[in-house]
């Protein structure tokens, strides 16, 4: 499936909720997720606070009316996943919900099964929200951070995962399968309730239609090719059957060693993180919507002219730029608007090469 793109060359800026908190002094404790009225109030603040801020670069909205949202937008992570299977969820003021481990026996682990999900603490709130806000505005929009694979697993198993990879393939394999049914009984549900997957994993997904659902990947760079490809990637097609059109995130700078794996799967988007062979993925997946990954560490640190190295040097790698866009994900407070600017002005430049 070949995805559109609403504009050539897409760009996407998230905001980690440090910068939110001392920006526009939003507090990302349990009610920024699941009480309906801070949720809307805090969304119309996002969206004002961005457009006085990078109006000139698209950003926000000049007059944000309140909208029935049922994720955030602005912020990436998620905890829905680990908190339906068991995890307690840590909030912080001015940080991304954690999930704190489980440490569960072998017994626990293989003990655990399907949760009753519409049932449970988030997603029964959130079902109810949702409920109440379709029938006072007619529509919901926003999805949620459903994770990823690894990712959910690491938080129960903690680092005995990786060497039960070897010494017990099919605990892990069971484990990684559940994860999966749940990931997309819930994925499913929500692009029925809102048209949307994965916005709240990536931005860009909401640049592209139809908007793909984005599987996260954060802990592919911490296990070998062999290893996914023998323990997830089987479970992966399997969600790509039901998860159309399906795409990855990968924020490691290794997506170049997994990306023969990824083309065994039918990506139509792939996360390119910083520091990845951008040229060697787009070799290896040819047909893909690549989002190129800028590093927030020297989007902070960094002067705007290696910046603007940087978002060239991105650029110049990527192949045919209709099937390309670029970000900066969790920056943080403090980040230079200059250095914003210098990435705005390269992309546009690219932009004009291509009308």
């Amino acid at each position: 499936m070949q995805l559109t793109l609403k504009t050539f060359l897409p760009l996407e800026l998230v905001f980690n909720p440090n910068w939110w908190y001392h920006t526009a002094g939003i507090a990302f404790d349990e009610n920024f997720y699941l009480d309906a009225a801070t949720r809307i109030k805090n969304d119309v603040t996002m969206r004002r606070v961005l457009h006085e801020r990078y109006g000139a670069l698209g950003l926000g909205e000049a007059n944000p009316q309140p909208r029935p949202i049922i994720g955030s937008l602005h912020v990436a992570g998620g905890f829905c996943i680990p908190a339906l299977l068991g995890a307690r969820i840590r909030f912080g003021a001015n940080a991304a919900p954690q999930p704190e481990p489980m440490h569960l026996t072998l017994e626990q682990i293989k003990a655990l099964e399907m949760p009753d999900w519409r049932n449970q603490w988030p997603m029964k709130q959130l079902i109810a929200d949702m409920d109440s806000l379709q029938a006072q505005y007619g529509y919901v929009v926003g999805d949620l951070n459903t994770d990823g694979l690894l990712n959910a697993a690491y938080h129960f198993y903690g680092a005995d995962l990786f060497a039960d990879f070897y010494d017990a393939p099919d605990r892990v394999r069971r484990l990684l399968e559940l994860i999966a049914e749940l990931i997309t009984d819930i994925a499913e549900y929500i692009h029925r309730r809102t048209g949307s997957y994965s916005i709240a994993v990536n931005r860009m997904a909401e640049n592209l239609t139809p908007a793909p659902f984005i599987h996260a990947n954060c802990s592919v760079q911490m296990i070998s090719p062999k290893s996914y490809r023998a323990m997830q990637l089987p479970i992966e097609q399997r969600m790509a059957e039901r998860l159309a059109p399906y795409g990855i995130h990968h924020c490691g700078s290794n997506t170049h060693v997994v990306a023969s794996e990824y083309a065994k799967l039918p990506v139509t988007f792939v996360d390119v993180g910083w520091g990845s062979d951008v040229a060697r993925c787009r070799e290896l997946l040819p047909n893909a919507f690549l989002n190129l990954r800028l590093n927030p560490v020297r989007m902070l640190n960094c002067t705007p002219h290696e910046i603007a190295e940087d978002t060239e040097g991105l650029l110049r790698s990527a192949g045919p730029l209709d099937r390309a866009g670029i970000c900066c994900i969790n920056m943080d407070a403090g980040t230079p608007d200059d250095n914003i600017s210098a990435m705005f002005e390269v992309v546009q430049r690219y932009r004009r090469y291509g009308a």
